[in-house]
């Protein structure tokens, strides 16, 4: 394995746990000295369920559950829409592509009531201004929690 590499894998244990001993906060209860980079993790009860990166975190985190966040923002209750509407399958046809979904009466209410939703979830985060090793990380966390809502598909 390459030096550089290994080492960057050894040294992101103790950030991840020092995310997972965070004290959580909500999207509307972020402290004020948060980092300005880094990763963060929503959870919902014991359950994990989505961790991202961000140089601007607070305004990242706090955009997921932007009630007047759009589909390209608000990815995360985006895909919780789409768990909870049957549309799954990613599409660049204009049939099923987001702004199609987002214009479906049910869907778009599924999308509201997801960005709601992450606003009620747990929010923790790590300072990581590094990005090769923010990148890797975020991987990190969501390969150790098995995060249901995080995939490393390519679109």
């Amino acid at each position: 394995m390459n030096k550089r590499f290994a080492e960057v894998i050894e040294s992101l244990h103790p950030s991840f746990e020092k995310l997972l001993d965070m004290e959580p906060v909500t999207t509307t209860t972020l402290l004020r000295g948060m980092p300005s980079s880094g990763v963060y993790l929503f959870t919902e009860g014991a359950h994990h369920l989505y961790v991202g990166r961000s140089n601007r975190l607070r305004s990242r985190v706090r955009r997921h559950g932007a009630e007047t966040a759009t589909h390209n923002v608000a990815a995360f209750a985006f895909r919780i829409a789409r768990e909870a509407t049957g549309n799954t399958q990613a599409t660049y046809k204009p049939v099923g592509s987001r702004k199609d979904l987002v214009r479906q009466p049910a869907f778009a209410r599924a999308f509201l009531e997801a960005k709601a939703r992450v606003r009620r979830m747990s929010v923790r985060y790590v300072e990581e201004p590094d990005q090769v090793r923010q990148a890797v990380l975020e991987i990190y966390v969501a390969v150790a929690l098995a995060t249901p809502f995080n995939d490393f598909d390519t679109h």
